[in-house]
């Protein structure tokens, strides 16, 4: 059984999907998938072995050069693409009108989500069946009943398996990461605490990696590492190589980021730091995993930038009822808890 799943961003919603990948192998054997994908994620997906062709799109670039002439040749390429394949099933696990949209350019019968279950609710009119999922329910476990459903196998209640074999073994060095960076500015935790978690962690010999994925995180990178040689700013990778350096160290601290759920797949001891919103939904899910969540009067704010008027001696205000030895103390147990478990 061949089937097309259309997931096609962002880095911790293409990952969010990789369980409900599992549970359809463990429940056909037989089946393979094809995924497309924006292809700044197209790593993700291969990582999975269900995956048989990753299928890269780029809609993000495309919009900014929509007559240019590379443009139309790189859409003609992909609609050829996709229509050479008759698909057994195809999935919308996206629920928007994008990838509704490239659902309809496929060829097979398409399933999504119903009006009330689906994001952009218009979308379930694109669809030759739906289904009701209870949008209260974790992104992970939408999709999995999605996938359930879709492909008419019972709803497994096992804890999320996210598929990825990186192939290591042995103990990891003494090494922590620190993912850093992300979008709204209202996520940030401060440097301040940075620079405080930093000095817990380098005075009990961990080694601390910095990786970054822009000119603004890699200046934030070099501010924390200065002065501090148990510290270092990660070169330049890719998703693989995040991979890697994740997977060979002992845990990792993160702010609300799709790094974090990359992190919660591959069960590295990680403390995510919640301020503006909430992990409810979409929080990070796994082994080894805390979700630390501010205090404060206006959180969870789904704010992108702090709207907080008063005083405060941080920012955004949020964090400063979330500090540096509260994630430290977290951070420890986790790492102790993985520790105990593989004696």
């Amino acid at each position: 059984m061949r089937v097309l799943i259309i997931k096609t961003s962002s880095l911790g919603d293409v990952v969010h999907t990789l369980p409900a990948l599992t549970d359809a192998r463990a429940a056909n054997p037989d089946i393979s998938f094809d995924w497309i994908v924006e292809e700044a994620f197209v790593p993700i997906p291969s990582w999975h072995n269900a995956v048989n062709e990753v299928i890269p799109v780029a809609l993000r670039r495309w919009r900014k050069s929509l007559f240019s002439k590379q443009t139309r040749q790189q859409w003609f390429e992909f609609r050829h693409k996709i229509n050479t394949t008759d698909y057994d099933l195809i999935i919308d696990a996206q629920g928007l009108i994008k990838s509704a949209w490239l659902t309809r350019m496929a060829t097979g019968t398409s399933h999504g989500l119903n009006r009330r279950s689906a994001r952009e609710g218009l979308v379930s009119f694109s669809y030759d069946v739906v289904h009701p999922v209870d949008r209260g329910q974790h992104a992970i476990k939408r999709l999995r009943e999605l996938f359930a459903k879709a492909l008419n196998y019972p709803l497994p209640e096992s804890p999320p398996d996210y598929g990825i074999y990186t192939g290591g073994g042995g103990s990891p060095p003494r090494q922590l990461v620190f993912l850093h960076g992300t979008t709204w500015q209202s996520k940030h935790w401060p440097e301040r605490y940075w620079q405080e978690l930093l000095e817990f962690t380098t005075k009990d010999n961990y080694q601390v990696q910095l990786p970054w994925g822009n000119d603004e995180e890699r200046a934030r990178a070099e501010r924390l590492a200065q002065n501090n040689d148990r510290v270092q700013v990660s070169p330049s990778m890719d998703l693989n190589g995040l991979v890697s350096l994740l997977s060979s160290s002992m845990g990792a601290v993160a702010v609300d980021t799709g790094l974090g759920h990359l992190a919660a797949a591959l069960s590295l001891p990680t403390v995510s730091i919640y301020g503006s919103t909430d992990p409810s939904l979409t929080g990070t899910c796994g082994n080894y995993q805390g979700q630390l969540t501010v205090e404060f009067e206006c959180a969870p704010c789904l704010k992108r930038q702090c709207q907080f008027t008063g005083d405060s001696a941080v920012s955004p205000a949020c964090y400063q009822t979330l500090q540096a030895p509260q994630v430290w103390h977290k951070l420890q147990q986790l790492i102790n808890e993985k520790e105990t478990v593989n004696d």
